[in-house]
């Protein structure tokens, strides 16, 4: 778990400042939790959205600056944690899932997830899928909200591309493309957060 990663074009070596834009870009998710928090006000699910967007803005950054197998672990695992949550929280929010229930979106995503893994996709694929299927749902009720998750399915299409795009071009953009998938990907967390709360506010 502490072997050394290599997995992006701007790091050429150990070190803590081996890559300061992918470092720096995480500030991307810091700025969404902040804003996600404001616009939350007192609203218990906005602020728990914040402090996951929060989390993984915490984790990421620590992947990109000591570049080790447990921090990519980590990395990876406040991001599913922040879409399992969000998943449960669309059931509950948007169709009126009791509690009860609306938890069975956690294992329905981890299986979407599983299946998405054996075609090479994993997490991110399993989150775009998500996010479409959310919209497509929405639709279907005429839903008005099915705009904003089509925007962020388009936008995290971008962003998975970029982050897919990193390694391959190295020789022509030596500092990759990975920053950008931060930098999209705070847009995405912020959009679909702020989504939630505005839904919320309606409901309550």
């Amino acid at each position: 778990m502490t072997d050394y990663v290599d997995g992006y074009c701007e790091r050429v070596g150990p070190g803590l400042w081996g890559e300061p834009l992918n470092s720096l870009s995480n500030l991307a998710f810091l700025l969404a939790a902040v804003l996600v928090w404001r616009l939350a006000g007192g609203n218990r699910t906005g602020r728990l959205l914040a402090v996951l967007i929060g989390l993984v803005f915490a984790a990421s950054t620590v992947f990109h600056l000591v570049a080790t197998r447990w921090a990519a672990a980590g990395d990876s695992l406040f991001i599913l944690v922040f879409v399992l949550v969000y998943a449960v929280l669309f059931a509950r929010v948007f169709f009126g899932v009791r509690a009860k229930l609306a938890w069975l979106a956690a294992p329905a995503f981890l299986a979407l997830t599983a299946v998405t893994a054996l075609l090479g996709g994993g997490l991110y694929l399993s989150a775009l899928v998500g996010l479409f299927a959310f919209a497509a749902l929405l639709a279907l009720r005429r839903d008005a909200y099915w705009t904003h998750f089509a925007v962020a399915g388009a936008v995290f299409a971008l962003s998975l591309s970029l982050r897919t795009l990193d390694r391959d071009v190295c020789d022509y953009v030596p500092a990759g493309t990975h920053f950008l998938w931060h930098l999209l990907n705070g847009v995405v967390l912020y959009f679909v957060s702020r989504t939630m709360v505005r839904k919320l506010s309606i409901v309550d």
